[in-house]
């Protein structure tokens, strides 16, 4: 099982809509890469859901005992946080309420990108704090992704 923030999956798949499906693995040593690998090559593999320091974050040199130290770029979103940590909850809490997803709740990648087909709706509500074209180019890769994924065979 993949342990999973929201929005880190929400990322990958809107990367995949991007034509990203083998990133490199980054300087800070996080482990984006690797998850987006496991997750395209089998969309039924198993994700536990979590707000906190996922799989993706254990390994990167920002993440301080479960908590992440880096800050992100306020330079085109002037009111989002500085703190990645403060960002990334606030988008884990926006897309947990629109697809209506716990802590600790398990389902496939398959069956997130259901729930993301089926609710996700016009995402500029859960990113406000982004330009207006950057939202729409999100919106439009995410849409992709999620057809793209859902069209995926199941592994045999």
């Amino acid at each position: 099982m993949i342990i999973i923030k929201p929005h880190h999956l929400v990322d990958i798949i809107t990367d995949f809509g991007a034509g990203i499906t083998d990133p490199e693995p980054h300087p800070y040593g996080h482990a984006v890469h690797s998850v987006t690998r496991e997750i395209l090559a089998n969309p039924d593999v198993e994700l536990g859901m979590e707000w906190g320091a996922d799989d993706i974050c254990r390994p990167c040199r920002h993440n301080l005992e479960g908590l992440c130290d880096d800050v992100i770029d306020t330079s085109y979103r002037p009111a989002a946080p500085k703190s990645k940590r403060e960002w990334n909850l606030l988008l884990d809490r926006r897309w947990s309420e629109r697809l209506g997803l716990r802590p600790d709740e398990r389902l496939t990648a398959r069956e997130f990108c259901a729930r993301l087909r089926d609710r996700a709706g016009d995402v500029s509500d859960i990113y406000r704090e982004l330009p207006g074209d950057r939202i729409a180019t999100r919106q439009a890769n995410l849409e992709l992704g999620v057809r793209k994924l859902l069209e995926k065979p199941a592994k045999a």
